[in-house]
């Protein structure tokens, strides 16, 4: 079997290339498992080296029709796509937000359809697709009311994705992700960037700015289980997802003052006095409108993992970054 994962450079196409190697195969053709003989990582930057025989590298420009044609062939029976143009550059550039987000989505559906050879596709979608006037508890029936440009490429996409499903041309599952705690690395301009710069930086003996009030409720997913999540979507049968393709993710649902206080309890209040906080009318007004809980039944029923405390989700960070040599 070969893969392919767009958006490789990033931190979670890296874990899931680290994953798939190590698991050896996937879900193929009728539900039967296959070895894993290749992995094409595929990033407008170089991602990191593997020291592993069965993983290629395509670098160009994501949105380029082309660079998908070269990459993706009748042996490519499994897709991630996780590339993306993060929620605030998607919003400062509306050009490039469309180009990577939503025209490279087309073309990389488009050239499945012509392959003909019915891939699964699964592709990382958000929680930022909902918006506007939210009930306490969202579900998989809310509208979709995208209140930024990343939300409403991202609903698009899950859109197209059931759509290319329906008529045969690819087997896809769009997985609307949460906010993704503790990323590793540094700062980014996704809008969501505090709810791992104020842990990770403190942690790292660094000073956070906190944009948010204490108030504000997110929902929240570790990266060790959205990797589950996502290898876990890929093996389900098609029918397991019933008439949509589209999943929301569980989650963890906490105020950004629970996860200071839990950073306190397991790094002290000194790590608790390194955050600043700096309310950014703007990051505070398009947070509010992402759903702070979310009823993940149907993930759950399905058997998609979640974390069990934020204070386990810290834990983790911690681990992972002992880990990993400096």
């Amino acid at each position: 079997m070969k893969v392919v994962i767009t958006g490789a450079a990033g931190f979670l196409g890296r874990r899931l290339a680290d994953s798939l190697l190590r698991r050896g195969a996937l879900a193929g053709p009728g539900d039967r498992e296959q070895p894993i003989e290749r992995i094409t990582l595929i990033d407008a930057s170089p991602p990191a080296p593997f020291d592993d025989p069965r993983v290629s590298a395509v670098t160009g420009d994501i949105s380029d029709p082309a660079l998908f044609e070269r990459s993706i062939d009748r042996e490519t029976r499994a897709i991630f796509h996780l590339a993306a143009i993060v929620s605030g550059t998607a919003e400062a550039d509306f050009e490039l937000g469309m180009r990577v987000n939503l025209d490279a989505s087309r073309a990389l559906l488009d050239v499945c359809r012509r392959l003909g050879q019915v891939p699964r596709l699964v592709f990382t979608s958000s929680v930022a697709v909902f918006g506007g006037d939210l009930p306490a508890v969202v579900t998989d029936a809310t509208a979709v009311e995208p209140a930024t440009s990343y939300g409403t490429q991202k609903a698009i996409v899950d859109l197209l994705i059931n759509d290319y499903s329906r008529r045969g041309f690819i087997d896809g599952r769009a997985l609307r992700l949460p906010t993704i705690s503790v990323r590793p690395g540094r700062p980014n301009t996704a809008l969501s960037s505090f709810a791992s710069g104020i842990i990770r930086e403190p942690l790292n003996g660094e000073e956070a700015i906190c944009p948010v009030d204490p108030g504000t409720r997110v929902w929240l997913l570790s990266p060790r289980k959205v990797i589950e999540c996502l290898m876990m979507a890929h093996d389900l049968p098609a029918q397991a997802f019933g008439s949509s393709r589209v999943l929301s993710l569980p989650g963890l649902s906490v105020t950004v003052a629970e996860m200071v206080e839990a950073l306190g309890r397991i790094a002290g209040p000194d790590a608790v006095r390194r955050i600043r906080w700096e309310r950014d009318p703007h990051v505070a007004r398009v947070v509010a409108t992402w759903p702070g809980a979310l009823d993940a039944a149907r993930a759950r029923a399905l058997g998609f993992p979640a974390d069990q405390s934020f204070d386990d989700v810290i834990r983790q960070f911690l681990e992972e970054r002992l880990a990993t040599p400096a």
